[in-house]
């Protein structure tokens, strides 16, 4: 059986805070065992770490912090949403540059490396506590094709991401051939269910998945992200047509200065 619930209790989150002894006070007579998995709110993470940028809107701090666009589209309010792959690989929209819970005139950003934030937040739990616990810093995400958000890892510790099951047979007996859930972005989302965007409860608790919980040195969330070489979905539609008429006319110019 799977329990999930949410910590209350943990203040508002300050640059330099201790956020593995703001977790530790917060989980008062319920210990964490063996096998617990944290999931861990990623703007909590980020305002620790100090990553609040002063700007007056959003746009210069999504632009610093976007390596690619993939996609951009007109807003009904005049401005422009921007679907971009940020400096961690993730595609998504702004970036991950956030503009709510934050003091006016700043934005926060990612942690810089959250796999890194995930091992040293796991490795403090662990030694206070004694327990093998896995965490994940989880954030908010769209999906192509589909409306609204959930919660995916965009870092993690002490936890098998995946659940390799190629190899593995169904009940019918056929064998499974590319089957991989990503049991990180699951439990993401399912302790997104507990703690909300507005309850100001930052960290779940999920038990009952020992089974992925490892050590720390395992693979974090920057291996969910697909290689380039494998996607199939670099660009928007707009954007992928505008390219390839822009290849089209070049290759032509070429052919006539050939000819």
């Amino acid at each position: 059986m799977i329990s999930v619930w949410a910590l209350p209790g943990i203040p508002e989150v300050q640059s330099g805070d201790d956020l593995a002894a703001l977790i530790l006070a917060a989980l008062d007579e319920t210990p964490l065992e063996d096998g617990d998995v944290l999931v861990v709110t990623s703007k909590i993470v980020s305002k620790a770490e100090g990553r609040i940028v002063q700007a007056e809107d959003r746009e210069a701090a999504i632009t610093a912090e976007t390596v690619r666009v993939v996609a951009t589209r007109p807003r009904a309010d005049g401005g422009m949403t921007r679907i971009v792959q940020n400096r961690l690989g993730i595609v998504g929209a702004a970036a991950g540059v956030d503009a709510s819970n934050t003091a006016f005139g700043t934005v926060l950003l990612l942690p810089l490396d959250p796999d890194a934030s995930a091992r040293h937040l796991a490795r403090a739990l662990r030694a206070a506590t004694g327990a093998e616990i896995g965490v994940i810093v989880s954030d908010t995400l769209g999906r192509p094709w589909r409306d609204g958000q959930t919660d995916i890892a965009i870092g993690a510790a002490g936890v098998h991401v995946f659940d390799r099951l190629s190899g593995e047979v169904d009940s019918a007996g056929r064998p499974l051939v590319v089957t991989l859930p990503c049991i990180a972005d699951e439990l993401a989302a399912a302790g997104d269910l507990v703690k909300g965007k507005l309850s100001g409860c930052p960290v779940a608790v999920v038990r009952g998945m020992g089974r992925i919980v490892g050590r720390l040195e395992l693979p974090g969330a920057a291996s969910i992200v697909r290689d380039a070489a494998k996607d199939m979905f670099r660009l928007g539609a707009d954007e992928a047509y505008r390219m390839g008429i822009e290849v089209g006319r070049a290759q032509a110019r070429t052919d006539e200065e050939e000819i």
